[in-house]
């Protein structure tokens, strides 16, 4: 009995749980495209005159694109 509850609990929550791994995977894939945005601009920046930018905005983007990809 406890098997059939389980595999009937386990069909009705799919939907949900697929939906729930979209949202997360969708919002992890846009974090690491603005942390590798962050990390060219900072590059960008930091080779021009406005270095005391670029290298603070550099830091925030690997950091966020390191965070993401765990």
């Amino acid at each position: 009995m406890t098997g059939i509850l389980a595999a009937l609990w386990f069909t009705v929550t799919l939907p949900l749980r697929l939906a729930f791994w979209i949202v997360a995977w969708l919002g992890r894939l846009s974090a690491v495209l603005l942390g590798f945005l962050l990390m060219v601009l900072g590059v960008a920046l930091w080779a021009g005159p406005l270095f005391f930018i670029g290298i603070p905005l550099f830091v925030v983007g690997l950091l966020l694109t390191l965070r993401c990809l765990e």
